[in-house]
């Protein structure tokens, strides 16, 4: 270890939410200074799968780098550090201690392994070039869903004090960003200094004049807080009019045996507060225990009434330790992921439908990378003709529908 801060020491690999990706960042720029080499990954224990994606990397990575640390931090580190003991070279560290260096310094006295002249030999995972800045504002969780295991491994929720995410704010602004999104593990629980979520987004905006474009990177559909959000929208257009909600069914019997804290109706309401100017994407668990086929037309009409653009559904994964995962009337799997492909391809259809609605119109674009860009809504859109640098935010013309993105002009 050295005081010296060398650049690219520190390699990141993150696997989940998007916080987990920002986390990740910021544990590497802590332990640049301190650390010759290391790689940290950031694991993700919401589903099995992403679990054994987790220690599968690890495994790889430890066999590519035998003599760099692996620092192996996040929710499946927590949940099952044993797996990840039994690799040469990783290091555990706690989701508590995730952001803490001592904790990363303490961890690497007391390995097994020594580590005299670290080096990192193969390392393919490269960094996103992203061309919007996320922004924690809160972590953990204080709710009781039956099958999440994140609340367990993250801890209750703790809400960021609104001077740090000001100070993060106004340096996104001043590195080029165009765009921040405002993310957490429960945004919408956000409470601090007599600040709820709604009261962030309006200081922010008001603080930080700079900022183009503001949006949220999820929230609780339960949450009252959404409606003063909409009320943003429509009186501020740097915040954008799209929403991702944490539906998870459409369904109000399922809806209380995962013990979530919306109905069917909630959703409603936000979608007529809404108006047309605002779309939705939903998450949501296809074959819970006791989704019946009945139960699961029940949330496909809800997606017919209500037209989420976007749904990032995923099949039940029971995660053990979870009331979820000892509950009769599982669904088969196979049942299950094909749901996934019913409800995935009926937002497709919401989506198309919206998108012919709006050709020919002008609209304002982030730019990323190779002239792909995002509408306001979220949409994936090709821009046609000279490169533009990632970041900008430009006006185009909508011309055409290709593959599922729009295609566009500069105006």
């Amino acid at each position: 270890m050295q005081a010296e801060n060398k650049k690219n020491n520190i390699k990141t690999l993150s696997f989940g939410c998007r916080l987990n990706a920002l986390e990740a960042e910021k544990i590497g720029s802590m332990l640049a200074p301190a650390f010759d080499a290391a790689i940290v990954v950031n694991t993700c224990a919401v589903t099995g799968e992403a679990e054994r994606q987790s220690g599968q990397s690890v495994r790889k990575l430890s066999r590519e780098n035998p003599y760099a640390p692996i620092f192996v931090t996040g929710c499946a580190a927590t949940r099952n550090p044993e797996l990840f003991y039994k690799i040469p070279n990783a290091i555990v560290v706690a989701n508590r201690d995730k952001m803490n260096l001592n904790a990363y310094i303490n961890a690497m006295a007391a390995a097994p392994c020594d580590f005299p002249t670290p080096k990192i030999s193969r390392f393919y995972h490269s960094s996103p070039n992203m061309s919007k800045q996320f922004i924690q504002i809160q972590n953990g969780c204080n709710h009781q869903c039956t099958y999440c295991i994140t609340r367990v491994l993250r801890g209750a929720s703790v809400s960021v004090d609104y001077a740090d995410i000001l100070r993060d704010a106004v340096a996104a602004v001043q590195n080029g960003f165009g765009e921040i999104v405002l993310t957490g593990v429960d945004s919408a629980s956000y409470a601090h200094n007599g600040m709820l979520i709604s009261d962030v987004c309006a200081a922010l905006l008001r603080d930080v004049p700079g900022i183009q474009r503001l949006r949220l990177s999820s929230i609780d559909p339960a949450s009252p807080e959404i409606f003063k959000i909409i009320d943003l929208i429509k009186n501020d257009s740097r915040m954008m009019p799209h929403m991702h909600l944490s539906m998870q069914s459409g369904a109000n019997d399922i809806l209380r045996a995962m013990r979530r804290r919306h109905t069917a109706d909630t959703m409603r309401k936000i979608s007529e507060y809404a108006g047309s100017d605002v779309t939705f994407s939903w998450d949501i668990i296809c074959g819970f225990p006791g989704e019946t086929n009945e139960l699961f037309n029940e949330t496909m009409n809800l997606v017919a009434q209500t037209k989420p653009i976007k749904i990032h559904a995923f099949p039940f994964s029971p995660r053990p330790g979870t009331p979820a995962a000892d509950m009769p009337n599982q669904v088969d799997r196979s049942i299950s992921k094909q749901r996934v492909k019913i409800i995935s391809g009926a937002a497709d259809k919401n989506c198309i439908d919206f998108m012919h609605a709006h050709i020919g119109q002008s609209v304002p674009v982030l730019v990323e990378e190779n002239n792909n860009a995002r509408t306001p809504h979220d949409i994936p859109t090709k821009i046609i003709g000279d490169k533009i640098p990632s970041r900008t935010i430009c006006n185009v013309k909508l011309v055409d529908i290709v593959n599922g993105e729009y295609i566009a002009n500069v105006i």
